[in-house]
């Protein structure tokens, strides 16, 4: 058994020197021209261009991301079949009863990517200019307010049912085909407030047509430094609920999981880079292979109890 082990043994260290040996596909569970797919995409050009390999972009919508998940789950552990996670990959592992795959067990961490920065923005003629205003505004008029958000389950949606549960609000929540309905509909007044994209709503906020309380990331957000970030009113959300990051199928080589998470840091850190993510208040948080194996399992952790305490019953 020593004998084959050592055999072996060489060719598996040069395959890890050698990585990528071929080209290395990304699957996103994504449209073409979202904003993920614009960051893998930002990502991969820079991985090609160093490593001399193309890095191409799969996208595969739908399935609330097992129809991207599936097939990074299934394929060689070679670290040339990866998955960019989007929140969709832990929100599934914490509402879907059954999914074609392990999240934990199937896959091995890479690295966190980020998050992106959601905002809650109100119609002005609510008459509200902070998170405090508006909470006592909820507060006071109990089922009055009406709570607009992209489908049931989506990650501003959960992130949504969150501030309401620490906040003690209760208010009626109306699930839209996307965030931009449920944009047009707060711009008109017909729902009274929206957690949704930064990106998206940015626009309404900087002509007046929406007021922007509060965002979700950590800290203030640089496209609205006036803006307060939620925690900063509700300490409970110093970390968002979901984020993004890459995974490999489990049993990749350790050597190269972590070729290739050196390489998302290195990335992220290039001024181009910085530059293009902060204006579209893309918080980066690169981390190691264990520490995002950690914080997704915390991740789905945190989400199963808020499915739970939101009354929204897993499928």
């Amino acid at each position: 058994m020593t004998g084959i082990a050592l055999a072996v043994a060489p060719g598996i260290v040069g395959a890890q020197q050698n990585y990528p040996s071929k080209t290395v596909r990304v699957v996103v569970s994504t449209q073409a021209g979202s904003q993920p797919d614009m960051l893998a995409r930002m990502i991969t050009q820079k991985m090609s261009e160093s490593w001399g390999q193309a890095v191409l972009v799969d996208n595969r919508p739908g399935g609330q991301g097992a129809l991207a998940g599936v097939p990074v789950a299934k394929a060689t552990p070679d670290g040339h079949t990866l998955l960019y996670a989007l929140p969709n990959f832990a929100i599934s592992a914490a509402m879907e009863s059954s999914l074609p795959y392990d999240p934990l067990k199937d896959f091995v961490g890479i690295s966190q990517l980020g998050f992106t920065t959601n905002v809650l923005v109100v119609n002005p003629s609510l008459s509200v200019k902070s998170i405090k205003d508006f909470i006592a505004l909820a507060k006071g008029q109990p089922g009055k307010l009406i709570f607009g958000t992209s489908p049931t389950g989506s990650a501003a949606h959960l992130s949504g049912a969150r501030f309401n549960i620490v906040a003690g609000i209760k208010s009626v929540h109306v699930a839209f085909k996307g965030g931009p309905e449920a944009t047009i509909e707060v711009l008109a007044g017909r729902i009274q407030y929206h957690i949704g994209t930064l990106g998206v709503l940015l626009p309404y906020i900087k002509d007046g047509r929406l007021v922007a309380l509060a965002v979700t990331s950590p800290k203030r957000t640089p496209p609205l430094p006036d803006v307060p970030a939620l925690s900063e009113t509700l300490p409970e959300f110093t970390r968002p609920e979901t984020s993004h990051g890459w995974l490999a199928p489990a049993g990749t080589p350790r050597p190269i999981v972590i070729k290739i998470s050196k390489e998302i840091g290195r990335i992220v850190e290039l001024p181009d880079i910085r530059e293009r993510t902060q204006s579209i208040g893309y918080v980066v948080d690169a981390t190691t292979p264990e520490e995002y194996s950690k914080i997704l399992r915390g991740q789905i952790q945190t989400l199963k109890k808020l499915v739970q305490d939101a009354g929204l019953k897993p499928k």
